[in-house]
């Protein structure tokens, strides 16, 4: 298995299993933990293209077999689990789909692109099913506008950190990244 591939993966479970701690973002509302963790996710399954669409939703198969397990072995709510499941397939596709009609574009681009879809597909799916009921509008909305900002600026650190791999591959010429 990648090492992409594994981060994402551990990525998603530890998210699951934090998704319920929050802490305040000053200016932009609360965010959980397991956001400041899954923001990462984005941009490992951007690596995970250069071994395919195959690869990339091979691992997504993966991480949720993991989830169901963790429910069943750590007690993470399933209404965590079937949110994360629910906004990760809807939220996944759109960035692979996005990504792949990117791939003539430098690293960066590519990234930003699809997350610019993703990132707020997923923080609207996964709070509207997560915690609907769980707490009042205002709330949610504060949440939900805390975790775009935060899964941004972890998504673009991931990106930015090792860029020269990318760039260099770019610069070869090669398509596979």
């Amino acid at each position: 298995m990648k090492r992409s591939m594994l981060i994402y993966m551990v990525a998603v479970w530890l998210a699951n299993y934090t998704a319920t701690w929050f802490i305040p973002l000053p200016l932009f509302g609360l965010v959980s933990i397991g956001t400041l963790i899954f923001g990462v996710t984005f941009t490992q399954r951007d690596r995970v293209h250069r071994y395919g669409r195959k690869a990339v939703y091979s691992m997504i198969f993966m991480a949720a077999i993991g989830m169901v397990l963790e429910s069943l072995l750590l007690g993470v709510a399933w209404r965590i689990i079937a949110a994360s499941f629910i906004a990760i397939v809807l939220s996944e596709t759109a960035d692979t789909e996005v990504y792949q009609k990117l791939r003539h574009r430098a690293w960066v681009q590519r990234v930003a692109g699809s997350n610019l879809v993703s990132i707020p597909l997923d923080s609207l799916v996964f709070n509207l099913i997560a915690f609907a009921g769980v707490f009042a509008a205002p709330m949610l909305v504060a949440i939900i506008f805390g975790e775009i900002v935060a899964k941004f600026v972890t998504g673009a650190v991931a990106a930015l950190w090792k860029t020269s791999d990318f760039l260099e591959l770019d610069l070869r010429g090669s398509s596979t990244v």
